[in-house]
C-alpha cells in the first residue's frame, strides 16, 4: 500500500464524532420532515429533487469507479474518487433537506404491481439510507488512519449498501417525479 495515513488514529474521538454526526444528520432529516417552509422562490422547488437524482447518479458512478480503481490496485485514484463521493453526498444531503423543507411530501399515484415495487424500493432505500452514514464514515476513517485491513472489512458491506442507496434514490425520484405538483 503506497498511501500514508492522513489522520492520527484516535478511535475514541473518531467514534464520538462519527456517532454525533450520524445521529445529528438522522435527527435533522426526521425532524425537518415534519416542517414545510411556505416560501415562493420564483421557481419550481422540485428542481432540488432533480439535483438530488443527478447527484445520486454521480455518486453511483463514483462508487463503481472507486471499486474498479481499488480492484486495479490504484489506491491513489480510489482515495480521490471515494472522497469525491463523500463530498457529493454532503451536497446531496443539503439539497435533500432543502427540497423537503420547501416542497413537503409527495404521494405516489401509481396503482397495481408498480405501487408494490415502488414501496419496496422506497422502504428499503429509507431504511438503508438511515443506517449507512456511520458505516461510510467509519470506512473512510479506517482508510485515512492507514488501517487498510479494517477499512477493507467494513467496505465489503458498506460499499454495496451505499451503492444500493444511491441507485434506489434515483429510481425513487424517477417513479415519484410525475406526481410532483
Amino acid at each position: 500500500m503506497n498511501l500514508k495515513p492522513v489522520l492520527k488514529k484516535n478511535d475514541k474521538q473518531a467514534r464520538l464524532l462519527i456517532i454525533t454526526i450520524s445521529f445529528t444528520v438522522f435527527a435533522a432529516i426526521v425532524l425537518l420532515s415534519k416542517v414545510k417552509w411556505e416560501v415562493d422562490l420564483g421557481f419550481d422547488v422540485h428542481i432540488f429533487a432533480l439535483i438530488n437524482a443527478v447527484i445520486n447518479s454521480m455518486v453511483s458512478l463514483l462508487l463503481i469507479a472507486g471499486f474498479i480503481a481499488v480492484k486495479n490496485k490504484n489506491f491513489v485514484a480510489h482515495k480521490k474518487i471515494m472522497l469525491a463521493a463523500i463530498m457529493l453526498s454532503v451536497a446531496f444531503l443539503i439539497s435533500y433537506i432543502t427540497h423537503h423543507l420547501l416542497s413537503g411530501d409527495t404521494k405516489f399515484g401509481g396503482v397495481g404491481n408498480i405501487r408494490y415495487f415502488y414501496f419496496f424500493i422506497l422502504i428499503t432505500h429509507i431504511f438503508l439510507a438511515a443506517i449507512i452514514l456511520p458505516f461510510i464514515l467509519f470506512t473512510a476513517y479506517r482508510a485515512l488512519t492507514g488501517e487498510y485491513a479494517k477499512h477493507k472489512k467494513i467496505a465489503r458491506f458498506a460499499f454495496p449498501l451505499w451503492l444500493y442507496v444511491s441507485i434506489t434514490g434515483v429510481i425513487v425520484y424517477l417513479m415519484i417525479s410525475p406526481y410532483y405538483q
